[in-house]
């Protein structure tokens, strides 16, 4: 059982930085597929940042420029730094890993989640 543990939410200050962190137990899948997720009360998930099936990082538009992806594979660790925040950065932070498929990328339903850290924006 593959256990991940998000870290390093908090409450800032619109335009303050944080710097999530989400340690893993184990990798569980041979593939690459870790990222981050967000979901705002009362909203549906989204996608943050996640490192794709072919080890390339991706952002979603609204964190673009802001928020960078990052691991260490000898601590099983995957990071987000999380510049210029701004009060739609509001959320619950989840990380997860998941299987991949070819020509279907990540799986991330079926994939691992944690239970997430809150980012708090105030403006």
């Amino acid at each position: 059982q593959v256990q991940l543990v998000e870290s390093g939410g908090g409450s800032v200050q619109s335009g303050g930085s944080l710097r999530l962190s989400c340690a893993a137990s184990t990798y569980a899948y041979s593939s690459r597929c870790m990222g981050w997720f967000r979901q705002a009360a009362g909203q549906e998930r989204e996608v943050v940042a996640v490192i794709e099936s072919d080890g390339r990082p991706s952002y979603a538009g609204s964190v673009r420029g802001r928020f960078t992806i990052s691991q260490d594979n000898a601590i099983n660790t995957l990071y987000l730094q999380m510049n210029s925040l701004q009060p739609e950065d509001t959320a619950m932070y989840y990380c997860a890993q998941a299987p991949s498929m070819i020509r279907a990328g990540c799986l991330w339903d079926s994939g691992y989640w944690g239970k997430g850290t809150q980012v708090t924006v105030s403006s």
